[in-house]
């Protein structure tokens, strides 16, 4: 299996530095800062990215559940939110990851979706690396 490959350079201290990040090979650069990060500030930020990780995967760990449970697949919509916020301990932390789904999957039933969403949450890959935060799913057949 292949092993993937991104980066982020720095320049400058916490509060009045940047940075970018490269993703892959060049398939996508952004900028970030701490405004972009701990405020509402342009650029992007590494929960971001942790999310749209975790939305990529969701949806084709789905996709293939449902696949190998008969099912054809339409579409499936995944937006991830992944929220950082300081911690009584000191710095931040990614407290809480909420995964919002809808999918449109003709001829299943709503319990037999829910159950294959559920297991997907816990079966992909991002939410297995991810498994120290608490990620709730709110999947919805369409």
């Amino acid at each position: 299996m292949p092993v993937r490959t991104s980066d982020a350079k720095w320049q400058g201290d916490l509060k009045s530095g940047k940075g970018t990040v490269h993703v892959g090979n060049g398939v996508w650069e952004g900028q970030y800062n701490f405004s972009s990060r701990f405020e509402e500030g342009k650029g992007t930020n590494p929960e971001e990215l942790i999310a749209a990780a975790h939305a990529g995967c969701y949806s084709m760990a789905l996709s293939g559940g449902l696949s190998g449970a008969g099912f054809t697949v339409d579409t499936i919509s995944t937006t991830a939110k992944v929220k950082v916020e300081p911690v009584p301990s000191g710095g931040f932390a990614i407290t809480h990851i909420q995964l919002i789904t809808e999918a449109k999957v003709p001829g299943i039933d709503k319990a037999t979706f829910d159950g294959i969403a559920a297991a997907t949450k816990e079966g992909c890959p991002v939410s297995k690396a991810l498994k120290a935060v608490p990620i709730d799913l709110d999947a919805k057949l369409v």
